[in-house]
């Protein structure tokens, strides 16, 4: 590593406020980047999983046991901008259905428990330098969660690495654009250098659950903690079978006995077709995880305050919006990727149900769809017409990329797509809530104008506007 380099990221940090533990973490990042380590996992090292635990099986057996909602803490990542899709604010302040954002629906999720089993459940949401100052304004109209700001985490911020020199880029233009957020394995150092974790340790809180705030489906299950504190692991992943859908995202595998992540980047082109064969490696990750904080507070200090987690390098350029300007690496930590670093780690095959993340404008349009319904706990489920699955919906990026654009679509309302299992659409249309699909769709419009889709029900047909 080039000490004087590093020398100069810390003083950075330093002078920016960041704790001991973001600094080692980067520390460590920041190394795996100068030695020229390319995180490369070759199929020959791997080996698929053939079976796992499943939670059907283990929720029969498990006796839900509420009296650990006072040992447990439940974690959203919060700090995305769903910039992807247009936002410029929290992605958790989007409205998902009834006029309710995805904040709503937690809040009240955590609200429900708390005063249904009358216990003090812990919540927690981790905020960007992007997120903080929205969320915490928009969290006053939950007075029952308490003061926002004590329910807050704020990830941390690395520099961006100049990728000729490996030292900190300078863009005096935008000095903010010297830094970026270093990914959600920034939740462990961020624990440990805000003293949450010792907080949490002394109150004698054991489980965390954390989760992505745009996924829905991941709510705090009983029986799952039930499971996970009646079981020796320290570290669990919920994980999913994989579709083939789902063929170009990471799997889960494992080598020399323990589990491990492989996401694409880390993939050789050789090793392709192997790793986009999802009857071969057949569970990916929901990034819904169960740990044990006095587990991973012991983890931490074996490694020096720090988790040694695989690095993700991400070329850009400094300013995103010029790409003359220069060109950087972003360094970039997996949360999930901790499964290989625990003694005691294991995975547990989850229903689809617990994972329906919005990451597209086809996914919003599921989830403010009929194919979704509203429990009493305020989780969003999909509808039993759909058995299971949910809608496979692919519309044309040209016009619904953006949020404002899907907006402008659905002004007359949504189409019902409880019974659709596919919906194909190509060119601008405009949908009311007296369209009905059922099974497999295709609209398209040839022309640059858009046209509305006639009321009625649409099965099984291809039709063109």
């Amino acid at each position: 590593m080039n000490q004087p380099a590093f020398a100069e990221f810390e003083t950075k940090m330093r002078k920016a406020g960041s704790s001991d533990a973001a600094i080692r973490a980067f520390k460590h990042s920041y190394e795996s980047l100068a030695a020229g380590k390319t995180g490369l996992i070759p199929e020959s090292s791997i080996q698929p999983i053939a079976k796992l635990p499943r939670f059907e099986d283990i929720a029969k057996k498990t006796g839900a046991d509420s009296g650990l909602l006072a040992q447990a803490v439940v974690l959203k990542l919060n700090g995305g901008l769903g910039t992807s899709m247009g936002l410029e604010r929290a992605k958790s302040l989007l409205r998902i259905k009834d006029d309710l954002t995805f904040l709503d629906f937690i809040a009240r999720q955590i609200v429900y428990l708390r005063e249904k089993y009358a216990c003090p459940l812990r919540f927690i949401l981790m905020n960007s330098f992007s997120t903080s100052r929205d969320t915490l304004e928009f969290l006053k109209k939950y007075s029952a969660l308490g003061e926002p700001s004590i329910l807050e985490l704020m990830q941390n911020a690395v520099p961006k690495v100049d990728a000729q020199t490996l030292r900190p880029v300078e863009w005096p233009q935008h000095r903010e654009l010297e830094w970026c957020p270093p990914g959600h394995g920034d939740l462990y150092p961020s624990l440990l250098g805000s003293g949450w974790l010792d907080r949490l340790l002394a109150d004698g809180v054991k489980y965390l659950f954390v989760s992505n705030s745009d996924n829905l489906g991941a709510s705090l299950d009983l029986d799952l903690l039930a499971w996970f504190a009646g079981s020796d692991q320290s570290f669990l992943m919920e994980v999913c079978e994989r579709t083939a859908s789902d063929r170009k995202g990471g799997h889960l595998a494992q080598s020399n006995g323990r589990l491990l992540l492989r996401e694409s980047a880390q993939c050789p082109e050789e090793d392709m077709p192997a790793f986009q064969d999802v009857q071969r490696h057949r569970f990916f990750n929901t990034n819904n995880l169960w740990i044990r904080l006095d587990q991973l507070k012991n983890l931490l200090d074996t490694h020096g305050g720090f988790i040694p987690l695989p690095v993700i390098k991400n070329a850009k350029t400094v300013d995103p919006r010029d790409k003359k300007s220069p060109k950087v690496f972003q360094l970039e930590t997996a949360m999930g990727a901790a499964i290989e670093c625990f003694d005691a780690a294991g995975a547990i095959v989850v229903p689809r149900t617990r994972f329906a993340p919005v990451k597209t404008t086809s996914d919003l349009l599921a989830l403010r769809s009929d194919a979704y319904e509203v429990t009493d706990d305020w989780r969003l489920m999909l509808t039993q017409a759909g058995k299971g699955v949910p809608p496979a919906i692919d519309l044309d990026a040209d016009h619904y990329k953006l949020v404002d654009q899907l907006d402008a679509a659905l002004k007359d309302g949504v189409p019902s797509l409880k019974q659709c299992r596919e919906l194909i659409v190509r060119g601008p249309v405009l949908f009311n809530a007296r369209n009905v699909f059922i099974g497999k769709v295709s609209l398209t419009n040839p022309s640059t104008t858009p046209k509305p889709v006639p009321a009625g029900e649409y099965k099984d047909v291809a039709k063109e506007l």
